[in-house]
């Protein structure tokens, strides 16, 4: 079905559009539901030449649900709301530097994130996105069977906890806290039947999946990491290169992102905002 009052373009074959012809802050009810729709039908949505105050971006966030406030990262003055994902000049580490989902250690783990750009390097600092989609529908039936009754373990405290990796950087000190609420694992299906398109999607991740359940860690290690390399095909991914007043809205139950980390000596300032979303179930569950 054809759009009417946006204009939407494909990035790559494999992932994500660019909705053109619209402006966030005054979005008829028409143009709204094509939103909606490209969202929902592509899994990562991107937007450009958007002036957002911090007020405006939590108002759009919140069209799409509650507002799902990181515990973890530092957040933007006066905006509990926006969590600051930033990089100094002098840091050499950046946050999202690796293949993730957001929040995918909640029970309830987040629909989507909303992340804007507000300043920028001169070059590089480009996010990465994956089909999760397309990653399930290209493996062989047999593994796909396989996976569809299969749980993973999902956990935070091995990155966020008091024991965990940020505690040995140094630079994560200024970005972020609250370590004692990294909380206990939860468990997730591996094929998820996606809440909003009822379509199929792998739904494990290199940072915060730990195992599959009643599996043990080294069992579970050949598998994922060949879900890993999978998923990761050139052919499900697309690359978004950011410009003053861009933002992308991504789907956690559909995609991975990764924050490239080519832009050392330059500062780079994103405001994210994460949208509650809902339990998850199994691809069986209709």
């Amino acid at each position: 079905m054809a759009y009417e009052t946006v204009k939407v373009r494909k990035v790559t074959g494999g992932c994500g559009v660019e909705v053109t012809g619209v402006d966030l802050k005054s979005m008829s009810n028409r143009q709204w539901d094509e939103v909606q729709r490209a969202f929902v039908e592509n899994g990562v949505v991107f937007f450009r030449d958007q002036s957002l105050t911090p007020e405006e971006h939590i108002a759009f966030a919140r069209r799409w649900g509650p507002i799902d406030v990181n515990r973890f990262f530092s957040a933007v003055a006066g905006h509990p709301e926006i969590a600051e994902v930033r990089k100094e000049p002098e840091q050499k580490t950046n946050i999202g530097g690796g293949w993730h989902t957001d929040h995918s250690y909640d029970i309830e783990p987040a629909m989507g994130s909303v992340l804007l750009a507000r300043e920028l390097p001169d070059e590089g600092g480009d996010t990465l996105f994956a089909n999760m989609y397309r990653a399930f529908e290209a493996l062989s039936p047999g593994l796909q069977r396989t996976l569809e009754g299969l749980r993973a373990v999902h956990g935070a405290a091995h990155i966020f906890g008091p024991k965990g990796v940020h505690k040995s950087n140094p630079e994560s000190a200024s970005r972020y806290g609250n370590d004692h609420l990294a909380g206990d694992d939860v468990l997730h299906p591996v094929v998820i039947r996606h809440p909003l398109s009822g379509r199929k999607a792998l739904y494990v991740n290199p940072a915060f999946t730990l195992r599959f359940e009643d599996w043990s860690v080294e069992d579970s290690k050949p598998l994922l990491e060949h879900l890993y390399r999978h998923a990761t095909r050139p052919e499900f991914t697309c690359r978004f290169n950011w410009q003053p007043g861009s933002i992308a809205f991504w789907d956690n139950r559909a995609t991975w992102h990764y924050a490239a980390n080519d832009y050392h000596g330059e500062r780079r300032l994103m405001h994210r905002i994460t949208v509650a979303g809902c339990p998850l179930q199994p691809a069986t569950a209709h």
